[in-house]
């Protein structure tokens, strides 16, 4: 069944129920009573009912012998509600069906984790990478066929406890325990040998570039968990979390190697066992260090974040974008790493007060805002290609609009219009969100790190910054 046609089907014959649609949000909002007239020049009311049991009858008169731009904006305000309600409740779900499982599940990387995968990989560089390319690219999830076993990831522990700490904040639902709980499972997943406290994945991965074997920390699992623990410590005020948070900080500044550039910049390397340069996990670290260095003041965190920001804005392109990294073979430009690099320049610039690099934020993000979108809210992959469309291009895309708002006016319209799309078009008939969709086929598979978890984070974001109580200097 084509997603695009699951997405509007209501109860499936296996008892599940199907993923909403904006096109029936939208119909619920055509077919719902307008609001009193006079709620246009006050706060915008969350339904059409009143306080007394005749008004809303009255209401309704005085809406059908208003003038039609004030019918206009009714309709406009109902199909707001609507999208807003949609939202809500595609958040409530995935994080329901999410924690029904412990947030276990397959990851795109995984492959190595089949005994059988490892047997026949030889353990060589290329049979693992053609290994981990096969189950990632099939249409059809190999995983259970090869003896995969579903496993938790880390950094989707880490990408929840952050979107329940941002919801608490900004809609001021009581996530404590369930972020409480989250972060005591992360103490136990923290890896060893690592200086401070440091995050792997949960399997080995084997890139171009270098083997990581499977609890090795790295710079973007770290940054993406000791966030969970800061955000947490921001909205509650639990010390153990800053220190946990600060304990990161040392596996950054003391286990990573540094690619050195002019005048002391750098750039942090992906894990201790690799010494390349990817631009947006060096941004990562630095994010981290400078919204650490926030709370405690400590002037290194703040140098490191500057020297190693400092590195990977020099390396802009003259069309405002970036290269994944510094090999030959990692020159390419995709959505989602722009996005990372993105988000954290912005956080190290409102963290350390350095203005000057408010100009390659701005062409970095008109990149990123007229490159990789089409008009309809599709995420793009890469710039010149429409397929494949990625559902972490679009879970990070609602991250970097929200971000971006203070800097483009209709970049939450934007990042409301790439939602839609991709309820309609991404979600399978469980409500799940599929990995990628291709020109003919659309690879089903639901990953909870790379998609759920992501969307779970992404549309906590977006609610936030919709709502518009979020301190923008603390969690962006």
């Amino acid at each position: 069944m084509d997603l695009e046609r699951s997405a509007a089907l209501g109860p499936t014959s296996e008892g599940r129920i199907a993923a909403p649609s904006i096109a029936g949000a939208r119909q619920a909002a055509e077919a719902a009573p307008a609001p009193p007239v006079a709620y246009e020049q006050n706060e915008r009311p969350r339904s059409g009912r009143t306080d007394s049991d005749g008004a809303q009858n009255g209401a309704r008169v005085a809406t059908a012998r208003a003038p039609s731009h004030r019918r206009h904006a009714h309709s406009t305000i109902a199909l707001e509600m609507a999208a807003d309600d949609l939202l809500e409740r595609t958040f409530e779900e995935r994080l329901a069906a999410g924690d029904a499982v412990g947030w276990s599940g397959y990851d795109p990387y995984d492959a190595l984790r089949s005994p059988l995968v490892r047997a026949l990989a030889f353990g060589r560089r290329w049979p693992r990478i053609a290994w981990i390319q096969l189950l990632k690219r099939s249409p059809i999830n190999l995983r259970p066929f090869l003896l995969v076993p579903k496993g938790v990831n880390a950094k989707g522990l880490g990408l929840v406890a952050r979107a329940l700490a941002v919801d608490a904040e900004a809609r001021g639902n009581d996530h404590r325990a369930a972020v409480a709980a989250l972060l005591r499972r992360l103490d136990d997943l923290r890896s060893s040998g690592a200086t401070g406290s440091g995050w792997g994945y949960n399997f080995d991965w084997q890139s171009r570039a270098f083997y990581v074997p499977e609890g090795t920390p790295s710079i973007v699992c770290t940054t993406f968990v000791a966030n969970a623990y800061l955000d947490a410590y921001r909205v509650w005020g639990e010390r153990a979390w800053l220190e946990r948070a600060r304990e990161a900080c040392e596996f950054v500044l003391r286990d990573l190697n540094r690619t050195d550039g002019p005048d002391g910049a750098f750039c942090f390397s992906y894990t201790p066992l690799d010494r390349t340069c990817v631009h947006n996990a060096s941004m990562l670290g630095a994010e981290l260090l400078a919204r650490v260095a926030a709370e405690t003041g400590e002037a290194e965190l703040v140098d490191a974040a500057v020297a190693a920001t400092t590195f990977t804005v020099s390396a802009q392109r003259a069309d405002g974008s970036w290269p994944y990294g510094d090999l030959p073979f990692q020159s390419w430009v995709d959505s989602f790493h722009t996005g990372f690099v993105l988000v954290s320049l912005q956080a190290v610039a409102r963290a350390t007060g350095r203005r000057d690099w408010l100009e390659a934020l701005e062409r970095g993000y008109a990149f990123f805002r007229d490159r990789f979108f089409l008009v309809d809210g599709t995420p793009k992959y890469y710039a010149n290609e429409v397929y494949p469309i990625d559902i972490h291009s679009a879970a990070q895309a609602l991250v970097t609009f929200a971000a971006m708002r203070t800097i483009d006016g209709k970049a939450l319209e934007r990042g409301r219009r790439v939602f839609d799309w991709t309820v309609e078009h991404m979600r399978r008939s469980d409500g799940a969100f599929a990995f990628q969709k291709h020109r003919r086929f659309t690879n089903r598979t639901s990953y909870q790190r790379w998609s759920q978890a992501w969307m779970v984070y992404g549309m906590a974001r977006l609610m936030a910054a919709t709502h518009g109580s979020v301190d923008e200097g603390r969690t962006e």
